[in-house]
């Protein structure tokens, strides 16, 4: 380890914010790339190093680094790679048999099946709404807009928007009211 590493670790150990940050702004942008390099995700990378960095100034006083500073934070951001990895590796495993045991069960094509109708269904009821009502609730639950834009957009107040949306749910919820047994059914059995 070099003096001057020695130097900022202590730094930053006593809460040396300034240290922190020069620790910070020197390794973030190269830690992320080398973290790129196994994830394949930048998002996912700068996440990752931020998590990192937060840990090592969470645990300053208790870690003992007995490398360069570089060498730890590029083991850090090595192990946690490796986690990731390990972690995605077994999470698909898990979902290829899963899979597999739910294709070979016999109730699979049914449940297809029901599937199927029960959209069906639903993009009938939401066809059959007022027509302000179903350009409302169409912006609101597939777009994700908030009412207050949906609002703007229409060029009506945020309590239309919320009255429409309250009619819109209690109409579709009339016309489906036979298909929730098979709703639920098929929600819990996914």
């Amino acid at each position: 380890m070099q003096a001057t590493d020695s130097t900022i670790i202590t730094a930053i150990q006593k809460g040396d914010e300034r240290a922190f940050e020069k620790i910070f702004r020197e390794y973030y942008e190269k830690l992320c790339h080398y973290a790129y390099s196994f994830l394949r995700d930048m998002d996912e990378a700068e996440e990752m190093v931020q998590g990192i960095f937060h840990y090592y100034w969470e645990k300053r006083e208790s870690l003992e680094i007995t490398t360069s500073l570089k060498s730890y934070l590029y083991k850090m951001v090595y192990n946690r790679c490796l986690n990731v990895k390990k972690h995605e590796k077994v999470k698909a495993e898990h979902q290829k048999h899963t899979m597999v045991d739910f294709r070979q069960s016999p109730s699979y094509a049914s449940d297809v099946a029901e599937r199927q109708e029960l959209e069906k269904q639903i993009d009938k009821a939401i066809e059959s709404l007022p027509e302000q009502c179903r350009l409302i609730f169409k912006m609101s639950r597939f777009e994700e807009l908030k009412y207050s834009e949906i609002a703007e957009h229409l060029g009506i107040s945020p309590k239309t928007v919320e009255n429409q949306m309250g009619k819109a749910l209690k109409l579709l919820r009339q016309q489906l009211i036979e298909y929730l047994t098979i709703a639920l059914w098929v929600v819990m059995n996914v």
